[in-house]
């Protein structure tokens, strides 16, 4: 038999491997929507681990499959699978007052690794992780600005600060562990 027609492409966009590893981060990061923590404020949703999956998977993949792990989640979601947070999907979820906080995780899946550089530096990294915090969170309390007609200063108050601090400690705490991930 002749193998010559034959051909294995060994410098496909993606290895097997890879996208194998991309799956199951993108499954990680579809649970992690229900690791949460309840916030007092009541339109408020509720904090989850899913900045922290974010951050890590921000911080530790190419862009490439960054974006392609937060694409499929992404997708899931809009589809109706109930992987935004606490159990959310839908555009109808995407466009509610708090739904920015949710796509601007695609803006930090591409952004971090853009920007992050290609070796460790913790300071750096950390650096990256609280402008990808930045990101999220402004980015949501000027959507939640805008659909609820807030001032400034209410949406500063009850769309920016309440979140910042535990957003603060995910990234801080993602930038250090890094190097763990890719041993």
């Amino acid at each position: 038999m002749d193998n010559t027609n034959i051909s294995t492409n060994s410098k496909s966009l993606i290895s097997t491997k890879r996208l194998v590893l991309c799956g199951l981060f993108a499954a990680i990061l579809c649970i992690s929507a229900y690791l949460s923590i309840p916030t007092p404020l009541p339109m408020a949703p509720k904090i989850t681990m899913m900045n922290f999956m974010i951050f890590l998977i921000a911080l530790l993949f190419p862009v490439t499959e960054s974006f392609l792990i937060g694409l499929v989640w992404f997708l899931l979601g809009i589809v109706g699978l109930p992987v935004f947070i606490g159990g959310g999907s839908g555009i109808g979820y995407l466009i509610a007052p708090y739904g920015a906080y949710t796509w601007a995780f695609p803006i930090v899946l591409v952004v971090l690794p853009l920007i992050r550089g290609k070796n460790y530096n913790r300071v750096w990294y950390t650096i990256c992780g609280i402008i990808g915090v930045l990101i999220i969170d402004l980015i949501g309390m000027f959507w939640l600005k805008s659909i609820l007609e807030y001032d400034l200063k209410t949406a500063f108050l009850t769309g920016f600060i309440p979140f910042l601090p535990l957003d603060l400690v995910k990234a801080v705490v993602v930038a250090q562990i890094i190097p763990a991930f890719k041993r």
